[in-house]
C-alpha cells in the first residue's frame, strides 16, 4: 500500500508498504515523527472492514487527535502492555481479523519468534510493521524491508530515513521527509495516559 509519500513510493520496492511482507523500522529514539510517518497508512486502513492493532505501544495516543488526522477511532484496537508481543501479534495475525499489526518490542527478540512471525505472514494481504530500537540494527532479520529513522535538527518536523535492506538494489542515499504533524499541537502520540476527549469525540479504550 502506498506510504501517502511520493519520494518514500520510490524508494520501496512494489512502490509502497509490502503486503504479506514483515516490515521493520528501527528508531533513534520515540515520537519524533514515526507515528506521523504511518498516518496516511492508518487512515486508508481505518476506513476498511477489519481494524488495525497496536501491540505494545509506549504511548496511548489520544483520540481525538487521531479523529482530527481522519483515523476512525472504532477501527483502532490497542493492547498496552502485553508479556510477548511477537507471540500475540502472531494470533492476531492468524486470527486474519486485522489489516496492520503495529508491533514494538525493546529487546531482542528470539530469531524463531521473527521467523514465525514472517512464515504466519505469506500469503496474506496483512500488513505488519515492527517498531525496534535502532541498535538492533546489526542484528540479522527476516523481514525483506528494514528503514532506520532518525530525527534531523533542521528542517523542524523533518525525519530522515535511511533503507538498510530491501529487494532489489541497495540504496545508499538517505531519505528526507517533512512529515506534516497535524497532532503535534494536541499531542496525538505523547500523552502516557487517555486524556479528556472533547465533546462528541470518543477516546479509544485498551483492549488488554
Amino acid at each position: 500500500m502506498s506510504s501517502g509519500f511520493a519520494e518514500l513510493d520510490a524508494c520501496l520496492p512494489g512502490g509502497g508498504w509490502p503486503r504479506g511482507a514483515l516490515t521493520e523500522l528501527l528508531l533513534d529514539g520515540c515520537g519524533f515523527g514515526e507515528f506521523s510517518l504511518l498516518l496516511p497508512l492508518l487512515r486508508n486502513l481505518s476506513d476498511g472492514d477489519l481494524p488495525v492493532a497496536l501491540v505494545a505501544p509506549p504511548w496511548l495516543p489520544y483520540g481525538p487527535a487521531l479523529a482530527q488526522a481522519g483515523l476512525r477511532l472504532e477501527r483502532l484496537v490497542i493492547l498496552e502492555r502485553p508479556e510477548h508481543p511477537l507471540a500475540l501479534g502472531e494470533q492476531l495475525l492468524r486470527s486474519g481479523g486485522f489489516s496492520l499489526l503495529m508491533v514494538w518490542i525493546t529487546v531482542p527478540p528470539p530469531a524463531a519468534a521473527l521467523r514465525r512471525l514472517q512464515v504466519a505472514l505469506e500469503g496474506e494481504d496483512a500488513l505488519v510493521i515492527l517498531m525496534r530500537p535502532a541498535i538492533h540494527a546489526h542484528l540479522s532479520s527476516p523481514a525483506p524491508l528494514r528503514l532506520q529513522l532518525s530525527p534531523l535538527a533542521a528542517p523542524r518536523g523533518a525525519l530522515c530515513l535511511r533503507v538498510l535492506k530491501r529487494r532489489g538494489a541497495p540504496l545508499n542515499e538517505p531519505l528526507h521527509l517533512v512529515l506534516p504533524r497535524p497532532g503535534r499541537a494536541c499531542h496525538a502520540v505523547s500523552r502516557p495516559v487517555f486524556s479528556p476527549a472533547a465533546p462528541g469525540v470518543p477516546l479509544l479504550s485498551p483492549v488488554a
